[in-house]
């Protein structure tokens, strides 16, 4: 092999080694670590917080092998196509091959570069399937967690236990501050805080007298510039509520560095926060459903106000009590009877408050206030029938001692129910901020973007779903990983991430095209010189392109390749030949109306025998709308290619032709004299050029004449042809010109044969 040959394998050597991201030390460490959490597995002796920091740190490796994976992709990719370009191998026995020594070295540097490549995909595989194992092994241990069957609180000893157990914590807390309180050096520190903690207090005090009345002047001071008045709301509702909260933490902390705590008294105080959080979280549910706009969150789960505002405060005060139940049991290290008992209790509480919000949810189908849909209808009786169903099921299970699955039916749905009420309100506060900006009065059902934005938000809201029915952070990082990773079907990764990007890209430009035609359309646009019908075809024409461009960007962002729609455009050239010939049709002659504009939006036609004003011209057809008031859809094909008349095209300047007959023996010059006077007379004819009265000829029954005359506005065609009319009958009867009409004589010619 040639000198410079082999500088180039050493070259591609060196590359290999410093781009495989991996050292030998880091598979070392890795190989430690492994070996550790399979040894860790096999015991299983570790807690569940062990193995959740154990999967952390296996997981991070395994992104890691993952990222390696890729290493010299590119270059792989290079070799790979020079070897293919190379001629085939000579077929026959002892046929020389010139180019063997270049498939050798091609053949070589690809088996190089690869080795990195397969030591990250077999440390990528060791990874995921200890990941695998430690997430089973914590299911497992959940299910038999929720499915143990403990004491029960049908036995009166427990009652007891709980009710001396409970006085205990509450007695050992006193007894710790009370110690705590009588230290000389403790009372100095207190006095010396005294001032701090009263102005905290206060503050905490004024802050929750005075929220409803702050609430008000925030929204009214926020009215003029964001209008709308759930918007309003929202902003002094949401400050309140934070404001709440933060001096309610304030005060927390405040309290937490007196050194008057005990252990234990120091830990219940940490749940206070968390306890105001719910019972606010609540009241900002409360104050937002009495300002919302649209029905769903008015009438969830039904139309009375009174009812369900108690059941939402009702059901926060009993999470909150759980709360604290739960940190008492942790904190003290409660007996299971003691814990049966307490859950028993909290169980009933808000199995009540799932039964009376059952009953709110199966009336819904039936309140004409709400009117939902057959399909929200239909799912609010199962969902109520479920519930009903828990709030039976519960407090029988935590009675025979299955604690842990009682708790699963209950307050999990509690948090959910509550979870759907910040859906409607998120819901309903994106769509009145996109109305806000958009300057138009769109409701939350009207058009796509809101659709999407209600999409939008549930999809964003299925991980909380997630934490609160059970699931782990580490599960829902694992979701993420496949999501990125996604699944090849045919050579071709498809990942939802990709999906997801797609939707969101051409979502944003979606909507940055509608803000944009809004603008042109009520702002540019009407400041220009263009008329109406130019003014329309400019903003469908930017619509169609804006959409265009939105779906380029969205397909580009999820890097896949245009090329490969071609396959897609040969079987749509199919399709159009063999079916869909009118479609394309109606869709290229919807784009040579807004470009040519032979019909515009506004125009008063006439198009195969109907006659109307256009009211709408879309990509497939075009809707006029006629004098009945009935809307008739044409194709766009009918309008390029058949007879099409356009009364108002360019002006409104039109001919009006009236007809009237007088009796033989009139004065003919005194006819065209009167009707000229007439039609000289009407304030929509035009005197340049003058209107004209036609003596037409000799009819059957009359002398027939015309009044040619000029409309300034054509729409008003009728209304002067009327008036017309109308005036030449009185001059007729004052002049004594008779109208004739047609009269027939009927010869019998068998009379005398009929008399008989």
């Amino acid at each position: 092999m040639s000198l410079w040959r082999g500088f180039l394998i050493w070259l591609v050597l060196a590359t290999a080694v410093s781009a495989q991201g991996l050292s030998d030390d880091d598979y070392a460490t890795w190989v430690t670590t492994a070996t550790r959490a399979e040894s860790v597995l096999e015991t299983d002796r570790a807690s569940e917080t062990a193995l959740d920091a154990l999967r952390t740190q296996v997981a991070g490796w395994r992104d890691q092998f993952l990222a390696a994976q890729s290493t010299n992709k590119d270059r792989i990719t290079a070799l790979r196509t020079q070897l293919a370009a190379l001629p085939p191998v000579p077929e026959g026995e002892g046929t020389p091959d010139p180019l063997a020594d270049r498939r050798a070295e091609l053949n070589t540097q690809i088996t190089t570069l690869m080795a990195p490549v397969l030591r990250a995909e077999e440390a990528y595989s060791r990874a995921d399937s200890i990941v695998r194992e430690i997430d089973r092994k914590v299911l497992e241990r959940r299910t038999d967690t929720v499915l143990e069957m403990g004491p029960s609180a049908m036995v009166p000893d427990h009652w007891g236990m709980a009710v001396t157990a409970y006085l205990g914590a509450a007695a050992a807390i006193v007894g710790e501050t009370t110690a705590k309180l009588a230290l000389p050096t403790v009372q100095a520190e207190i006095r010396s805080s005294l001032p701090s903690l009263a102005l905290v207090v206060l503050l905490v005090l004024g802050v929750f007298l005075w929220g409803t009345w702050a609430a008000r002047k925030i929204s009214s001071a926020a009215r003029p510039l964001l209008k709308s008045e759930f918007l309003c709301g929202f902003v002094a509702a949401a400050s309140v509520g934070v404001a709440r909260y933060a001096v309610v933490w304030m005060l927390v902390q405040r309290l937490s560095d007196l050194p008057i705590w005990g252990l234990r008294g120091a830990q219940m105080l940490g749940v206070v926060p968390t306890v105001v959080m719910v019972l606010l979280m609540a009241q900002f549910i409360l104050a937002m459903r009495a300002i919302a706009t649209s029905s769903t969150l008015q009438n969830f789960p039904s139309a009375d106000r009174l009812g369900v505002s108690s059941l939402v405060t009702f059901g926060a005060i009993i999470f909150a009590i759980a709360l604290i139940d739960r940190q008492i049991i942790d904190v003290f290290a409660l007996d299971s009877q003691v814990t049966a008992v307490a859950s028993f209790v909290l169980v009933c509480l808000g199995a009540l408050v799932l039964y009376q919000f059952a009953g709110h949810l199966r009336a819904v189908p039936r309140d004409a206030t709400a009117r939902p849909s057959n399909v929200g209808g239909a799912l609010s009786r199962v969902i109520g029938r479920f519930l009903r169903f828990a709030s039976f099921v519960a407090p029988v299970l935590a009675l025979v001692g299955f604690t842990n699955l009682s708790i699963v039916f209950v307050f999990p749905m509690i948090a959910t129910i509550g979870l759907v009420f910040a859906i409607f309100i998120a819901q309903d506060l994106l769509i009145e901020v996109y109305k806000t900006i958009s300057g138009g009065s769109q409701t939350a059902s009207d058009g796509l973007l809101p659709v999407l934005i209600n999409f939008s938000v549930v999809m964003a809201s299925l991980p909380v779903f997630a934490l609160i029915w059970g699931a782990r952070v580490a599960n829902l990082t694992e979701i993420w990983t496949q999501f990125k990773d996604g699944i090849s079907i045919g050579g071709t990764q498809i990942s939802p991430l990709d999906f997801m990007t797609f939707v969101m890209v051409f979502t944003i430009g979606y909507g940055a095209t509608r803000l944009i035609q809004s603008a042109l359309k009520g702002t540019v646009l009407p400041k220009t010189k263009l008329d109406l019908g130019a003014q329309n075809a400019v903003v469908s024409g930017f619509g169609y392109v804006g959409v265009f461009l939105a779906a380029m960007a969205a397909i580009s962002s999820t890097g896949l390749d245009l090329s490969s729609l071609a396959i897609v455009a040969g079987a749509l050239s199919v399709g159009i030949g063999f079916g869909l010939q009118n479609i394309v049709s109606n869709f290229v002659s919807g784009i040579i109306l807004l470009i040519e504009r032979p019909v515009s939006q506004g125009d008063w036609i006439e198009v195969g025998g109907k006659m109307g004003y256009v009211r709408d011209i879309s990509v497939r057809s075009t809707r006029i709308e006629t004098f009945d008031r009935t809307d008739v859809i044409i194709p766009n094909a009918d309008l390029v290619s058949g007879v099409v008349t356009n009364w108002t095209r360019g002006n409104t300047v039109g001919r009006l032709i009236v007809p009237v007959g007088v009796a033989y023996g009139t004065d003919t010059r005194k006819v065209e004299q009167i009707l000229a006077e007439i039609a000289s007379q009407q304030p929509m004819v035009v005197q340049d050029p003058p209107p004209a009265v036609v003596f037409q000829g000799f009819g059957a029954d009359s002398l027939d004449f015309d009044i040619r005359a000029i409309l300034r506005d054509v729409n008003y065609m009728n209304s002067v042809k009327s008036e017309i009319n109308h005036q030449i009958a009185e001059r007729f009867v004052q002049e004594g010109i008779e109208i004739p009409f047609a009269q027939r004589d009927i010869y019998i010619k068998n009379i005398d044969e009929l008399k008989k």
